[in-house]
């Protein structure tokens, strides 16, 4: 299955982002939070991701964009597994909610459970 992290599968409109975070539904899995909304897009695509850590737990621009860079990876190496049970597109939003830098691996593991609450709630 194709790993790649194409542009089209990238949540870059303000717009979108704004309206996942106002009418999107959430599920946490420490240190993660998933905010998500079904989605239409004009592209064949079946989700749209976007990465998000707050300024007020990583003060240095160096961290934030470490854990910004996990956390895509993550979702990269990932997101074959998940991708065949989504019924319907949706627009993701990952949050980094933890205090401490993490691994790869805690990262990997907190997402796969969000994920998988995620699809319980939409099935």
């Amino acid at each position: 299955m194709d790993q790649s992290f194409p542009r089209k599968e990238k949540l870059k409109s303000k717009k979108r982002i704004e309206q996942v975070f106002t009418e999107g539904s959430s599920v946490s899995k420490y240190p993660l939070k998933l905010v998500y909304l079904p989605f239409e897009f004009q592209e064949d695509t079946k989700v749209q991701v976007a990465v998000s850590v707050p300024k007020r737990r990583f003060k240095r621009a160096v961290d934030r964009n470490r854990v910004k860079r996990l956390m895509r990876e993550s979702w990269r190496l990932q997101k074959a597994s998940w991708l065949p049970e989504m019924k319907q597109p949706h627009a993701l939003l990952f949050i980094y909610i933890g205090k401490e830098l993490p691994t790869l691996k805690k990262l990997q593991k907190a997402m796969d459970v969000a994920m998988h609450k995620f699809l319980q709630k939409q099935a």
